[in-house]
């Protein structure tokens, strides 16, 4: 779970956007395009709805058996790993559909991560990952 919360830190996506400018063929420059478009609009939405909800972490009501490591902030609501996660996974499986099943494989896994771990709550993740799929497919349609 750790290293799942890890590559959802940005490593995992920043890593993708490298193998897609080498091996990504035609489509790389608008699916690494999309795929920025996308982190970044995820990160401006879930940095804002933090803000507006104020909503405290699991963590932070009760201490949690397996966390040990510290939240990126205080507040919970929506998970921006998961939103992120789900944003980056859906724009490039917008561009590479065959992807799709190992992109949702890790967003997912980082969204469960975000839960075992004690930083979010499961309608802090399901918020996420429906608002970073939306965000990820918005990043996508100026490409079609």
């Amino acid at each position: 779970m750790l290293g799942a919360t890890r590559a959802g830190d940005g490593w995992l996506w920043y890593g993708l956007g490298l193998v897609i400018l080498i091996f990504g063929g035609h489509e790389r420059f608008s699916a690494v395009v999309a795929m920025a478009l996308a982190a970044i609009a995820s990160i401006a939405a879930f940095q804002g709805l933090k803000r507006i909800t104020g909503r405290r972490r699991p963590c932070a009501v009760e201490r949690h058996c397996w966390a040990t490591l510290l939240p990126p902030d205080q507040f919970s609501f929506p998970s921006g790993h998961t939103m992120t996660a789900f944003a980056c996974a859906t724009a490039i499986a917008f561009f590479y559909p065959a992807t799709a099943p190992a992109l949702f494989f890790f967003a997912f896994s980082i969204a469960v991560s975000r839960i075992v771990l004690g930083m979010h709550f499961l309608s802090d993740v399901v918020a996420g990952g429906l608002v970073g799929a939306l965000l990820g497919w918005a990043a996508c349609q100026p490409f079609v």
